[in-house]
């Protein structure tokens, strides 16, 4: 959890990556535009789901998992979801906490996981949303943390995850997953390909339908929607 930590309290921040704990000193203005800055950055790759998901989440509640900057949970909170934001770094969450103060968005909670005892307080939720933060850990790692995750995912609800194909891993090399993670997400310390099958192990033993499962842009992402099935 440290070796992320030192990582992930940087955030996409326009064309380039900030520390939160530097953006915490912005004042309101700068902060807010900033923000908006990095959440129309690559608005191509985003405007799709945002459609599609924007209606479906409207008076949801949405577990945004590694939630960075907020650049989806602010964005679906404005739309009227209920998001609760859990990150690793407490930096993030307080940036988030701020922003969300700014721009009024009032229905929302805030988890720093400092630990898997963390996520006690947390109630259910109908979305579990990871937008290319599982894949940043080896695959046990991030099968333990699911582990902890689906214990607040609802009997129906859905788990949402944009990660890295395998096709991009072969393209780009086929890297051992150290380096190849400060290839693609400049200096991350671990970067891992996911298809269908392998994240359906994953999330082992809960079981899903799939809703959607697609490779996009040039094959660098690969979008999962799955529906929880464990009572079918």
């Amino acid at each position: 959890m440290d070796v992320l930590r030192s990582k992930w309290d940087e955030v996409p921040a326009g064309n380039s990556r900030r520390k939160t704990t530097e953006l915490e000193r912005l004042d309101d203005g700068e902060l807010v535009e900033t923000w908006r800055q990095a959440s129309h950055g690559g608005s191509e790759s985003r405007e799709w789901y945002r459609t599609l998901y924007e209606p479906i989440l409207r008076g949801k509640t949405i577990l945004d998992v590694g939630s960075g900057f907020g650049i989806d949970g602010i964005y679906f909170a404005q739309k009227g979801a209920r998001v609760t934001f859990l990150d690793i770094v407490e930096s993030n969450l307080r940036v988030l906490r701020r922003l969300c103060n700014i721009l009024g968005v009032r229905d929302v909670d805030f988890c720093y996981l400092s630990d898997a005892g963390s996520l006690d307080q947390l109630g259910l939720f109908d979305f579990i949303w990871c937008q290319g933060s599982m894949i940043c850990a080896p695959f046990d790692v991030a099968k333990g943390e699911a582990k902890e995750l689906l214990k607040h995912l609802k009997a129906d609800g859905r788990w949402i995850e944009l990660a890295y194909p395998k096709m991009r891993w072969e393209r780009e090399g086929r890297m051992p997953f150290e380096k190849w993670g400060k290839k693609t997400d400049g200096g991350a310390p671990w970067m891992e390909w996911y298809d269908l099958e392998k994240l359906h192990q994953r999330l082992e033993p809960a079981r899903f339908k799939t809703v959607l499962d697609f490779e996009f842009h040039n094959s660098d992402f690969v979008w999962f929607d799955l529906a929880r099935a464990d009572s079918d």
